[in-house]
């Protein structure tokens, strides 16, 4: 079949049935109108089958083809455990509302073909549609626990908003049992009557087997584990040590006084400081690894971490977006080892203002390689640890006062700090959980932290006024609907938000913050505030970073593990050698908007993989201690329960039918539920005492109770209970 007259001819009929004067027509009708012959009938019905799939022709009840009278749109279902879903449409601000019997054999992140059958009324009605057809697949591989029948197999898949065993024929059971991890490729969908088919590809090991919980959740989101023939044959050519030839043109700063400072199991280390002190002020060198000189563009290296777009990092392993050998050895800044660079010098005054900055490709040598335990115990004080580093006190103590300074600038801008409280899962040697410790965030963390974002300040501003293509670190203004969500919320602990027509400044957001540091409802308000803003995103226009409160930045600091920083370093290189000529220009401004897309695209995939396994591991911990009392305080009240949080940033539910001494309802407007015989109510920040009940390692819920104490602090359950 010719694909070029078979599109010429379905454009002349779809022109046909839009046309002002055409009446809607049976098949047969619109043949002799159009004069098709005998030999071309199967064609034709081909094309008007393909026009009424794509939704952009409907046939009446009586056969007559017509143009749609419904709104048809294209978007990707979200597949709920409550059986209904959503679809989200691009350029749409809600999702569309999909019905059970509406989803049409949908499955969960399939791309769709919409009906919309309700618009948002004034009445804040939600959107409603149905699912017209099936254009993608969006799951084609899952994973899931095998289970064998006599004469056939099937896997329960881990991922819930599948909602349907997987088939398994006979021949393809082999030898397994029940229990065993799978990763299985579904070859056929099923419908209504049929389960949907598949075959396995992978087994992981047994469900009891340790760390295949991690790898089951790794493999679910399709995050490659190993690297193909192609790539290590690469990396095999990389040389272990930097090379001569390597150094022509570079500015050599190898008897600058020069430091890593980073986790205790950190062995990526692509960010190296130097710090003097001048007349004027200070100079602050920010130099980054670079590993754009191994990585080149084009090369099986640069296609595999661009598909990775970051490294993913879990409580018992990391999965490189580089091999080992380059992110762990040539392109690690490690002591004692020369490594190319490239470095943001700034030279800053007395109050920390940025007066003139040099970007330069270098060759550093790094002294020292400091762990951010051990700086923040010589800033404490730690005689032991001022004595060990001696020849750095110095340093260190410069670098605690200029980032000091710093910190005040962005605060005096409006820049908004989330100081939320972390946790470090520790496993045993089988990858069990068995403690979990709250983390805090020290001085030296902050160091780091102002030091690599004044470069990446510098670096992006410095581009953007160069009008060169590039790929900035984008974050919008919140919602307005989101916002006026949040100032409701906040009137309940009396705090007023300020507001310009539904907008906010990240000052506002930032005296809000400082209002509840200390309080007990801090962290609940901070995530609160959190999800009322927008997701941060890479974008190859500068539109400014809300949460920062500026107008440039760019992600320039870790290529070793971020896409973004590799993709800009190669732009930089390319502009400090005078090599960005149009040709060049075009081919970034080609490639960059895709490289920003699958790089916040990944990004997410990450945060999703690193989320689930930490709500594993925390599941799995809570399981050895069902029973046990904690204190905590509500974190989130929704129609079905509310959410405690504990110290060591463990969350439990306590379903609403298990609140104590009532029924209650959930009240929108305050979060809080509220009892309908007594008035008592259960709000967000408010202390409580609970108790483990259960957990559920598949679902990652860990269940709990209140536990209620009478005037003298005894248990009444337990007191109830001993008379």
């Amino acid at each position: 079949m010719d694909k070029q007259l078979f599109n010429q001819r379905k454009k002349r009929i779809r022109d046909l049935i839009y046309d002002k004067h055409y009446q809607p027509m049976k098949q047969k009708e619109i043949g002799y109108l159009l004069q098709v012959e005998p030999e071309d009938r199967k064609e034709f019905t081909q094309i008007l089958g393909e026009l009424v799939d794509e939704g952009v022709v409907e046939v009446s009840k009586r056969g007559k083809y017509r143009p749609v009278t419904k709104k048809m749109l294209t978007g990707t279902f979200v597949c709920t455990q409550k059986g209904f879903g959503f679809v989200s449409v691009e350029g749409e601000d809600d999702d569309f509302y999909i019905g059970e019997n509406d989803m049409n054999g949908a499955f969960h992140e399939d791309t769709v073909l919409i009906e919309v059958t309700q618009e948002q009324a004034k009445s804040g009605r939600r959107k409603e549609a149905r699912v017209i057809k099936i254009i993608e697949r969006g799951m084609k591989e899952i994973v899931g626990t095998f289970e064998k029948n006599k004469s056939y197999g099937f896997v329960v898949p881990d991922n819930q908003r599948f909602d349907s065993d997987i088939f398994i024929p006979k021949e393809q059971c082999g030898n397994l049992s029940d229990g065993f991890k799978v990763l299985v490729k579904i070859t056929d969908y099923g419908d209504i009557r049929r389960s949907p088919e598949g075959r396995i590809i992978e087994v992981l090991g047994h469900r009891d087997d340790p760390r295949v919980d991690i790898l089951s959740i790794v493999k679910a989101y399709n995050i490659p584990t190993e690297f193909g023939e192609e790539v290590i044959q690469e990396v095999e050519k990389v040389p272990s040590s930097v090379e001569k030839t390597a150094l022509d043109g570079r500015m050599d700063l190898r008897d600058w006084q020069t430091v890593t400072i980073d986790g205790e199991d950190a062995k990526d280390l692509d960010d190296a400081i130097t710090l003097t002190k001048t007349d004027s002020g200070y100079q602050l060198g920010v130099h980054i690894a670079d590993v754009s000189e191994y990585v080149k563009e084009h090369s099986a290296l640069d296609k595999e971490a661009l598909k990775r777009g970051t490294s993913v990092y879990l409580v018992d392993r990391v999965i490189p977006m580089l091999p080992h050998q380059l992110s762990n050895g040539i392109c690690s800044l490690n002591a004692g080892a020369d490594r190319l660079a490239l470095s943001c010098i700034m030279d800053l005054d007395e109050k920390g203002n940025l007066k003139s900055h040099r970007i330069a490709e270098t060759v550093i040598h790094v002294d020292e390689r400091m762990t951010y335990t051990s700086v923040a115990a010589v800033l404490d004080g730690d005689e032991g640890e001022r004595i060990r580093y001696k020849d750095f006190v110095q340093m260190f103590e410069q670098m605690k006062e200029l980032s000091d300074i710093l910190r005040e600038l962005r605060h005096e801008r409006g820049s908004v700090d989330f100081d939320f409280p972390e946790s470090k899962i520790v496993l045993n040697e089988d990858g069990k959980a068995v403690d979990v410790i709250p983390a805090k965030r020290n001085a030296a963390t902050k160091i780091i932290e102002d030091f690599m974002l004044l470069a990446n300040e510098t670096v992006a501003e410095n581009f953007y006024w160069q009008e060169t293509p590039f790929v900035y670190r984008t974050h919008d203004n919140p919602d307005g609907e989101k916002v006026q969500k949040l100032r409701t919320f906040l009137e309940n602990f009396g705090i007023v938000l300020k507001l310009k027509k539904d907008e906010i400044h990240p000052k506002e957001i930032q005296k809000l913050l400082t209002k509840v540091e200390g309080t007990p409802e801090e962290a609940l308000i901070s995530r609160l505030t959190l999800r009322s803003m927008k997701q941060a995103r890479y974008t190859t226009e500068s539109s400014g970073h809300f949460g920062l409160s500026t107008q440039y930045y760019c992600h320039f600091t870790s290529p070793i593990r971020r896409y973004p920083d590799l993709q800009i370093h190669r732009i930089i290189k390319e502009s400090l050698r005078g090599k960005l000529n149009t040709k060049r220009i075009r081919h970034y401004e080609s490639i960059l908007p895709k490289v920003s897309e699958q790089s916040s695209k990944m990004e997410r995939r990450a945060d999703e993989v690193e989320r689930e396994v930490e709500k594993l591991k925390k599941a799995e911990y809570m399981e050895r201690h069902i029973g046990q009392q904690y204190k905590g305080v509500i974190s989130g009240v929704t129609g079905w329960g509310i959410y405690v949080e504990l110290p060591n940033t463990i969350e439990g539910m306590v379903h609403v039918s298990k609140l104590p001494g009532d029924y209650y309802n959930y009240n929108e407007m305050s979060y809080s539920m509220v009892g309908e015989r007594t008035g008592r109510t259960w709000k967000l920040g408010q202390p409580v005492k609970i108790s483990v009940t259960g957990v559920d390692k598949i679902l990652k819920n860990i269940d709990f109770e209140i536990i209620e104490e009478d005037e003298h602090g005894e248990d009444r359950r337990n007191k109830a209970d001993s008379e």
